[in-house]
């Protein structure tokens, strides 16, 4: 899973481990990932989302689960730091797309595969747009393309988008009302679907959530 050091991620993760699922994180600085990977029981790999090129290590492993969770929020406006939507697009839509291009074919394989998208009402149409910059369209797209794809994958693979709602994470600051346990329950829901789960919906607490 990307983003899996911190926050909503590393709760993920561990839920995931307490699964008995083995579990490999993601992070941009490799000494915090692999300090979150030893305190949860996870193996660690280094991962700049930003640079395709630094993929190679996680293709290189066979995962039957995978979760979308990095993300940034960029400052100022859109016409004012334009780099902000780049880079938030490239991080939470193109990366995205890239690992489950790469790791799909191989869960179709072994016959199974859960793709979970950690998305935000932010980057949905009937609840604003809302966030900073670039943020809420590069969720939006996200969001577009987890609606999308099932057409395009096997019915042995199930792929969702989830919003784990307002979180006391670095992001969400201190005044969030959930904890990180709580925002990661409805990625842990998706990410261990039965055979007739849902594809390609969009969910929060479990529960469908307008686009």
């Amino acid at each position: 899973m990307t983003g899996g050091n911190r926050g909503i991620g590393r709760a993920i993760a561990s839920g995931l481990v307490n699964k008995g699922c083995a579990v490999t994180i993601t992070a941009r600085n490799p000494q915090e990932g692999a300090a979150a990977a030893e305190a949860i029981g996870a193996d660690a790999l280094t991962l700049d989302l930003a640079q395709p090129e630094t993929m190679h290590p996680v293709l290189e492993r066979p995962y039957d689960i995978l979760i979308n969770n990095a993300g940034l929020l960029p400052e100022g406006s859109l016409m004012e730091n334009p780099e902000g939507l780049f880079e938030a697009m490239a991080v939470m839509l193109n990366a995205p797309f890239l690992l489950i291009r790469a790791l799909a074919p191989g869960m179709e394989a072994r016959g199974w595969g859960r793709i979970v998208n950690v998305s935000s009402d932010w980057g949905s149409f009937a609840h604003g747009m809302g966030g900073p910059n670039g943020y809420g369209v590069a969720k939006a797209a996200l969001n577009a393309l987890t609606k999308t794809l099932p057409r395009d994958l096997p019915e042995c693979i199930k792929v969702n988008a989830m919003c784990p709602g307002w979180v006391r994470t670095r992001m969400g600051g201190e005044g969030a009302a959930l904890s990180p346990e709580q925002g990661a329950d409805t990625a842990l829901w998706l990410a261990s679907l039965p055979d007739d789960g849902p594809t390609g919906g969009f969910f929060r607490q479990r529960k469908p959530l307008d686009w």
